[in-house]
């Protein structure tokens, strides 16, 4: 057999004749002279170490026992390692190669035991474990062995020290897990508390922006209402007023009408009385006869005067009180108009006119100068032979006073009744 082959776990040495240094080939073959040439064998499987370092004193002097698992190999890919493993363990099973590797890692492993507490390493594996590969990897690689991968798999004590480190920690989590509760109950229920007061300040807003806009919209409406409430009260005022005017001028128009024929049964009754007049000049002979019969004709005149006028101005006063809530205006105007045409009168006719108001007031003394005798419940006359006894007797001496009130009058005011020729009477022009 010449050729020789090789899995890839396992590595071949050729040495002897034409071999020097020899030849090493990791997953493979090599063509071996017989007789001159020795091929040897070494593996390179990765062995699987439980490393225990039991009751291993810590740096505080606390025994504890460490359990770790290791996985080492040989590096077939580095020749110069795969060369020093050779020579170290060329011959040797995997046994006693796992035999060597072990009690190095164990040996390194009870160094950094030493130099730890136990709190460093059972609190921090990690650190543990990276430090027992960085120093075991140093020394086994002068051996040609590599360290894959280093684990602590147990710690324990025979001291319950670990045990009260646990219940200490417990206790310690407990405590922080009843404080985290509590800590977080607190917070949900602030949590909740904030939640709410935004819930209730949002619906708060939310009310207030409705009321809001509910009080705009009722004082738009409001507005609304105003305005078309006054365009309406406008309109029905504007209607209310049309229709009052145009019953003011009805009003008014009928007035004038009355006016108009109140005046002329006026003119027609003074035309009439002045008619009269002329015919009791015309047929009465005896002067005081005429006179009295033309005062009493006055006086009688006058007194239908007054009544008409009266029943006029009663007739004209019940009218405007049913116009006065319409013709307020016009009846001011008219009165005015009528003050001013009287004042116009009293201005133009001067003499005349205050003639004619004494005139017009005559009949009014001769009642005042008779109504002595009206009161008086018996009168006893005695004649004296020479003159008029009885009524005639008494309307005589009412006579002779209202025939000395022109001189009277003339006293008073400087003006002469019988002689006033200024201008016709106020009567007649109206």
């Amino acid at each position: 057999k010449m050729f020789y082959t090789c899995g890839p776990n396992e590595a071949m040495v050729v040495s002897g004749f034409g071999r020097s240094p020899p030849l090493m080939i990791a997953g493979g073959r090599v063509f071996v002279l017989p007789c001159i040439q020795k091929i040897q064998r070494i593996t390179l499987n990765t062995l699987t170490l439980n490393v225990k370092s039991d009751k291993v004193y810590t740096r505080h002097g606390v025994p504890i026992s460490v359990t770790g698992i290791a996985q080492v190999k040989i590096q077939g890919q580095n020749k110069e390692m795969l060369a020093t493993a050779c020579q170290m363990f060329m011959g040797k099973s995997e046994g006693e190669i796992a035999t060597i590797a072990l009690e190095t890692l164990e040996g390194h492993q009870r160094a950094i035991i030493a130099h730890l507490t136990v709190e460093e390493i059972y609190q921090d594996r990690k650190k543990f474990s990276e430090q027992v590969f960085k120093v075991a990897s140093s020394d086994l690689v002068n051996m040609g062995i590599g360290v894959v991968s280093y684990t602590l798999k147990d710690v324990h004590d025979d001291q319950d020290y670990l045990h009260s480190l646990g219940k200490a920690r417990t206790a310690q989590v407990q405590k922080d897990a009843r404080i985290g509760e509590a800590q977080y109950k607190r917070d949900a229920v602030m949590r909740e508390a904030h939640a709410m007061q935004e819930k209730v300040s949002a619906q708060y807003k939310n009310e207030i922006e409705m009321a809001k806009a509910q009080r705009d919209y009722e004082l738009k409406k409001a507005a609304y209402d105003v305005e078309v409430n006054t365009k309406k009260a406008e309109s029905e005022m504007a209607y209310q007023l049309q229709v009052a005017k145009t019953k003011q001028r009805i009003e008014e128009e009928k007035m004038q009408v009355q006016v108009v024929e109140r005046t002329q049964q006026i003119t027609l009754q003074e035309q009439e009385i002045t008619r009269k007049e002329k015919e009791l000049e015309a047929k009465i002979k005896k002067p005081a006869e005429a006179e009295k019969y033309r005062l009493e004709r006055l006086a009688e005149a006058s007194r239908l005067q007054l009544i008409m006028e009266a029943e006029a101005e009663a007739e004209s006063i019940r009218m405007k009180g049913e116009a006065e809530a319409f013709a307020l205006e016009a009846k001011g105007r008219a009165e005015a108009e009528q003050m001013a045409k009287k004042a116009e009168a009293f201005k133009q006719y001067k003499d005349g006119a205050m003639v004619d108001m004494l005139l017009e007031k005559l009949p009014l003394m001769a009642e005042e100068i008779s109504k002595p005798l009206s009161a008086a419940n018996k009168v006893t006359m005695i004649s004296s032979g020479g003159s008029e006894v009885g009524a005639a007797k008494l309307a005589g001496e009412v006579l002779e006073i209202m025939t000395r009130l022109p001189s009277a009058v003339e006293k008073l005011t400087g003006i002469n009744i019988s002689q006033s020729k200024e201008g016709p009477s106020l009567t007649n022009q109206h």
